[in-house]
């Protein structure tokens, strides 16, 4: 377990289904000039409620979770579980609805395909739909996110897919999340689309919305630059809010004693 220092928050990111670190390579040096930061493995539970345990003893302290996708979902997850040490949240391209009709069948397609042809038959059919459309073609983009799915396996995408599939209506928890909130999406994000980003920020009471231009749902990669100015900017001023409340109440106990 990660032990920040003092009381001071820890940046948590959370991947997406077949993500793993590659894709805060951009956001986590930048990241790391704020406050410490913990890529969390989801790979191996098989429902969000495990990946946000998981998550949770990964590090003690109060928590910045940054989520992306399925690691969105866990980021609300974890504010279910232990909002008290829920700093900040962002939730980056995801959503707050139930399996829709014909979703369980279609993602069952996948993971069957999984096992019959392997990862990199995988990669070639979900990837695609993942991006801007107009970059598709773009090797220096695709190329990382074929290989981040080949480094994945069939039981690791069938565990999150069950996750996924297993997830329950997050609208009632949306609304109960009181603390600072950035929702993020990309412009032309076809699989979590920004009409669904603006009801989560109707639903969360503090809660801000960016979309990026030009990116499809792997934000992150597909225009890292905007991403990080974008987190960045959110994540510095609560950083530096909490600061403020630490001299705060310092000063006010040095006066008091």
């Amino acid at each position: 377990m990660v032990q920040p220092m003092s009381n001071a928050p820890t940046i948590l990111l959370l991947p997406g289904l077949l993500c793993d670190a590659s894709v805060w390579k951009v956001q986590r040096p930048a990241l790391e000039t704020l406050a410490p930061v913990v890529v969390a493995d989801l790979s191996r539970q098989s429902s969000l409620v495990e990946m946000a345990q998981s998550a949770l003893e990964s590090v003690s302290g109060p928590l910045i979770v940054i989520g992306h996708s399925m690691g969105a979902r866990v980021a609300m997850e974890i504010w279910r579980l232990a909002p008290a040490r829920v700093v900040k949240l962002a939730l980056l391209g995801t959503g707050v609805h139930p399996v829709q009709p014909g979703e369980a069948e279609r993602r069952q397609k996948l993971v069957d395909l999984a096992y019959r042809e392997g990862m990199a038959a995988l990669a070639e059919v979900w990837l695609p739909p993942l991006v801007d459309a107009r970059r598709v073609g773009e090797e220096s983009l695709m190329a990382p996110l074929r290989e981040m799915v080949m480094r994945a396996t069939a039981d690791q995408h069938a565990r999150q897919i069950k996750a996924l599939i297993d997830r329950p209506d997050a609208a009632a928890l949306a609304a109960t999340i009181s603390c600072p909130t950035l929702v993020m999406v990309g412009r032309q994000d076809r699989w979590s689309q920004p009409a669904q980003h603006e009801e989560i920020v109707s639903l969360v009471r503090n809660a801000k919305l960016r979309v990026v231009e030009d990116s499809g749902h792997m934000l992150t990669v597909e225009q890292p630059e905007a991403t990080t100015r974008a987190l960045v900017e959110s994540i510095s001023r609560s950083v530096q809010r909490r600061k403020n409340l630490f001299f705060e109440k310092k000063k006010q106990k040095t006066f008091v004693n």
